[in-house]
């Protein structure tokens, strides 16, 4: 199952986390935390994220930062006005009180709800998603 978040459903704020749009990203850079990323989850297979994704003027990386150092990225699609996909999420885990899972999602949807956007689409259905203010599960076509 696939789901998505009605932002209009939404009541989320900017401020808990030190983030920014990285406006020239770094590969090298966001493929460590990925990495550690994928280390830490124990992924026994995944997907590279290729530097034309980092670039790709469709889509935003935003950069979450704890003492000032980049503990974390979102990669963010925007297909039209109304309609964005959170990609990826990685993060080091070298801090787990921060809690940047939860936190950063709550956070992009308070960003683009700002910016107009109405669904903010999440792949699967996965249970700990189903927590965000406007959770839902898309039907058939």
């Amino acid at each position: 199952m696939y789901a998505r978040i009605d932002l209009l459903k939404t009541n989320y704020y900017c401020n808990k986390l030190d983030w920014k749009l990285i406006e020239n990203p770094n590969p090298v850079e966001l493929n460590i935390i990925y990495q550690d990323y994928c280390r830490h989850k124990k992924f026994s297979s995944v997907m590279p994220i290729f530097d034309s994704e980092y670039t790709d003027q469709s889509t935003d990386v935003i950069g979450y930062y704890h003492d000032e150092n980049l503990v974390a990225f979102s990669l963010i699609k925007k297909y039209d006005s109304v309609n964005i996909e959170a990609v990826q999420f990685a993060w080091n885990y070298k801090n787990p009180k921060l809690r940047l899972g939860i936190t950063s999602l709550e956070n992009e949807c308070a960003i683009y709800k700002s910016k107009g956007y109405r669904y903010l689409y999440l792949g699967s259905a996965d249970s700990y998603k189903s927590k965000i203010q406007g959770f839902e599960i898309l039907g058939p076509l």
